[in-house]
């Protein structure tokens, strides 16, 4: 026997029970489209996360309240923090009155809220920022204006409106600019809406409401800033204004904030992420395991089922190599079989998935996942090869 005669029998094998070996390959079907589906997402959403962060703007520094841990630990209020207060509007009125070579310090919160005209409602994400929150927000106006500083400082009942919203509450064209919303039982005068942006890391980006900041705190019930940004005139100019921030800071925060740059956070984000995604992808790789162990019991069983047709083999002249060669390629066979299909279901599984949440196949992910699932089917496949291939011609002969 030759390898080609080999390839031909297991083939013939693997054929002749259909069913069988398809339960067989489901196992590391599933596998493979969990590490592909899994890898996907992660890819997606780390993509998402620098493409949010960079799409702020350039020479931005990000100031969290808190000390970065390096334990693995945090905060509610920033990637790997720990301690420290929460930041008020008087800290950031404060900042940018004493900081130097900046453009803008922008405090940011968030809540969520359910935004009411006539009879129609849309639960959206309220986010609060002052009148120079255009320079580091990456969204178009469609139509309309942004509220501006005396509208913050008196805490206005003003608001711009995302696209969902706005096709939720104002349906059939209808225009938003100048009437009056209901969000949390308190009225707003909508100032302006956002062409569309699209799906993000947190959902639907454009289900959003931007409030003064000022204002928020009414609809929340929360004066707590979770971070400031500091818009940076000149990038050579970081470094200064981060020991500005620093030493402005120090006497009421003492050393118990973090600020970092667009770069740092972008790391430390990615790093948490691809964290993850590996963790997801080894969790998702068990599977893979599962289903090589059913490859080695169907196998072994069909040595036991195949013990005659061994003998026979055996006995007309094929060697001990015959054997083996015939049993590890058909264990490999359904694997290889199965890996293909797990990759196609992974794929079209992360293809669907792209408008909930963000989804990138990368090609690594799918090489390391088929040949991966080629590996457990000869791996796991050996055992029963060797085992058939040392049966003795005449105790095979002898098998009912």
């Amino acid at each position: 026997m030759n390898f080609t005669e080999s390839f031909r029998i297991a083939i013939r094998a693997v054929f002749a029970n259909k069913v069988r070996s398809a339960l067989t390959m489901l196992g590391v079907i599933i596998g493979v489209a969990a590490v592909i589906l899994l890898v996907a997402i992660g890819t997606g959403v780390q993509g998402e996360v620098t493409s949010t962060v960079e799409g702020l703007g350039s020479n931005l520094l990000f100031i969290f309240p808190g000390k970065q841990s390096t334990t693995g630990g945090g905060s509610s209020f920033g990637p790997g923090m720990s301690g420290g207060k929460p930041f008020s509007l008087s800290d950031a009125q404060y900042l940018r009155t004493r900081l130097q070579l900046i453009d803008a310090v922008v405090p940011v919160a968030s809540g969520a809220g359910n935004a009411r005209y006539q009879n129609r409602n849309d639960y959206a994400t309220l986010s609060g920022t002052t009148d120079q929150g255009t320079l580091v927000v990456s969204a178009t106006l469609g139509a309309g204006r942004f509220f501006n500083r005396s509208e913050n400082d008196a805490a206005s009942r003003v608001g711009v409106i995302g696209y969902t919203v706005k096709t939720s509450l104002f349906p059939n064209g209808e225009d938003p600019l100048g009437r009056v919303i209901t969000i949390n039982g308190q009225r707003f005068t909508v100032i302006g809406w956002y062409t569309k942006v699209g799906g993000g890391l947190s959902g639907d980006q454009d289900n959003v409401i931007r409030v003064p900041i000022s204002a928020l705190e009414s609809l929340t019930g929360n004066s707590r800033v979770p971070i400031m940004l500091v818009k940076v005139t000149n990038t050579s100019d970081i470094d200064l204004v981060r020991a500005q921030i620093k030493r402005v800071l120090a006497p009421k925060f003492s050393d118990q904030i973090t600020v970092m740059s667009q770069d740092q956070t972008l790391g430390i984000f990615n790093q948490l992420l691809g964290t993850l995604t590996v963790m997801l992808a080894g969790i998702a790789g068990i599977s893979l395991l599962v289903g090589g162990i059913g490859i080695m019991n169907i196998m072994l069983v069909s040595v036991s089922e195949r013990t005659r047709e061994i003998g026979i083999r055996k006995a007309v002249g094929a060697r001990t190599y015959d054997i083996l060669s015939q049993f590890v390629i058909e264990a490999m066979m359904l694997s290889v079989l199965g890996g293909v299909f797990g990759i196609a279901v992974g794929a079209g599984g992360a293809f669907a998935l792209s408008g909930l949440v963000p989804t990138t196949v990368t090609p690594w992910a799918v090489a390391i996942a088929f040949f991966f699932s080629a590996g457990v089917g000869i791996f796991f496949g050996v055992y029963p090869a060797w085992k058939a291939s040392k049966l003795d011609p005449i105790v095979a002969l002898r098998y009912e």
